[in-house]
């Protein structure tokens, strides 16, 4: 069986990540979506309100599922005896990064392969972040976010 882990701060989840999520299901078995608990960060949603967004929205995936984690990376990977991680790009600038990560990763975890998956051009713009600053402004998030993650991003900013 093929794992894959996708990791990813996820808040909110965005219809960037889904389509992410929609495409790297059929390239594994078993897809992990991994929640980043990082105490460095000052998220909107706690680790566990994100993963209970991610698996509502992802619920008719059936090999997808969804976990927070805290630490480093591969070591959560190895911990799912999984041999992929996966990573969505949106821009060059993301590109650097990411190269810069995979390649730690790579050194640390040589058993552990990174691809990456380009955005589709319709959200190469998204980011949780960007939904955040719309949502602020009251205005409407039907086009970056599922319903339901707009109801819960929302209620959250109230």
């Amino acid at each position: 069986m093929r794992t894959a882990v996708y990791p990813g701060s996820f808040d909110p989840v965005t219809y960037g990540h889904l389509d992410v999520i929609a495409r790297a299901s059929v390239m594994f078995d078993r897809l992990i979506i991994a929640v980043l608990n990082n105490s460095a960060k000052n998220p909107l949603f706690s680790a566990d309100e994100r993963v209970k967004m991610i698996k509502e929205v992802t619920k008719d995936f059936p090999n997808v599922e969804v976990d927070s984690f805290d630490g480093l990376l591969v070591d959560y990977v190895r911990r799912q005896n999984a041999s992929v991680i996966v990573r969505g790009l949106r821009a060059v600038t993301d590109f650097e990064y990411e190269l810069q990560m995979a390649q730690m990763n790579r050194k640390i975890a040589p058993e552990v392969d990174t691809i990456f998956l380009t955005t589709s051009l319709e959200y190469a713009y998204l980011s949780s972040s960007i939904v955040k600053e719309v949502a602020r402004y009251d205005r409407p998030l039907g086009e970056f976010v599922p319903p339901f993650v707009e109801e819960k991003v929302r209620l959250k900013l109230k």
